[in-house]
């Protein structure tokens, strides 16, 4: 596939996966991006998963015409871009390798090799003369690794993001780009906001007319969108208004309030309202709803004299990935000592300027008038 007449798609799609990472839900499977720049010199971004080095050489080989590549440019060591490293210089050799210091340790690690002989150490402010083509370096330390590097393609203003910008699906998948972005960045890179933050102020010094990510389509259209999501979500801003009704019910009497609280909401005229089961849901799609509502409510079972596990897990996820600047509201349930809310505040005491709601609703074992009551004044509460 052409990105430009002189720049192209060699990389592949894994329509057999089924968790990307052994921990995210991919039903519409997942790409591994690599891109060539045809010029006086030929140089290769990054390689793809093991699983498909066959289909990645054969790509190249075809633009290739023959020629022979000169540069490997290895901008992220995680294996799902960096595995075909050494069969790559195999075929090869004469190849160089250009990365930074901390991919050649890592290659060194991964592959007993750091290719001393054969390689080109860069970082911040170096360039690359191809011909017509010249490649700018950038670094991006733990966007999401500590070796990362973008590279910005002046000329064709071409901006190869590594694991920024994409997204899970393979290439061509027909779904929503902001969904599976989110749910790809708040999952894999969310916790590194701030390292987002300062790659993305070196971002306003270039003027990118397409962005090259290593996962999802090419980026040729209303860049500006994406850049302002990037900047929405690693600033830990809110993208939009609206209620997250998460639950972990064991016999369904808290889905009920759950359940309950959605509804009063929606009649009292809140237009954004999501309820999720944690015991049920894709929790990486519960976490990143988290993060793109202004409002949580957490509803848990008191369980071994804490809060139901999936609930726990949920907590631990968000908390881990520096969840903040949001309202957040409890609903308990227990047949007798019940601690659901207390282990829940406590499990958030890490996260910053949490807004937390001056109504609680504790439910004994089931609902009544007087816990439905609660649950109409917290409603009022989050829509007012």
């Amino acid at each position: 596939m052409f990105i430009s007449q002189n720049i192209k798609y060699v990389g592949v799609n894994d329509n057999n996966i089924d968790l990307f990472e052994s921990q995210y839900n991919v039903p519409n499977g997942m790409s591994y991006n690599s891109y060539v720049i045809i010029d006086e010199k030929i140089a290769v971004m990054d390689t793809v998963d093991k699983s498909f080095g066959a289909e990645w050489l054969e790509n190249m080989k075809t633009v290739f015409e023959g020629r022979n590549p000169d540069y490997l440019v290895i901008q992220h060591m995680e294996p799902d871009h960096s595995a075909n490293i050494t069969e790559f210089m195999k075929i090869y050799p004469q190849t160089t390798i250009v990365s930074s210091p901390k991919a050649f340790v890592m290659m060194k690690n991964f592959f007993g090799t750091d290719y001393s002989e054969r390689r080109i150490v860069i970082g911040e402010g170096d360039t690359l003369n191809l011909g017509e083509h010249t490649l700018n370096f950038v670094n991006a330390p733990m966007v999401h690794w500590p070796e990362v590097i973008l590279t910005y393609e002046s000329t064709e203003k071409v901006l190869f993001s590594a694991d920024a910008f994409g997204k899970f699906g393979t290439y061509d998948a027909d779904e929503n780009w902001d969904d599976e972005a989110r749910r790809y960045y708040i999952g894999i890179v969310g916790k590194f906001g701030a390292q987002v933050q300062a790659v993305l102020k070196k971002a306003t010094n270039w003027d990118i007319k397409t962005i090259c990510p290593l996962h999802g389509p090419v980026l040729k259209e209303n860049i500006e969108h994406y850049i302002n999501l990037y900047n929405t979500w690693s600033s830990y801003s809110v993208e939009k208004n609206g209620v997250l009704v998460t639950y972990a019910s064991i016999y369904g009497n808290t889905k009920a309030a759950a359940e309950l609280l959605a509804e009063k909401l929606k009649e009292k005229g809140c237009k954004e309202v999501v309820l999720m089961d944690l015991c049920r849901c894709d929790m990486a799609e519960a976490v990143a709803n988290a993060f793109k509502l202004s409002t949580t409510v957490f509803a848990s079972s008191t369980y071994n004299g804490t809060m139901f596990p999936p609930m726990k897990v949920f907590i631990d996820h968000i908390v881990d990935r520096n969840f903040r600047n949001r309202t957040v509201a409890f609903i308990e349930n227990g047949s007798w000592a019940i601690t659901a809310t207390k282990c829940m505040q406590k499990s958030l005491e890490l996260c910053k300027d949490l807004n937390y709601c001056n109504n609680t609703v504790k439910i004994i074992s089931t609902l009544n008038d007087e816990s439905i009551e609660q649950i109409d004044t917290l409603a009022d509460e989050l829509v007012n």
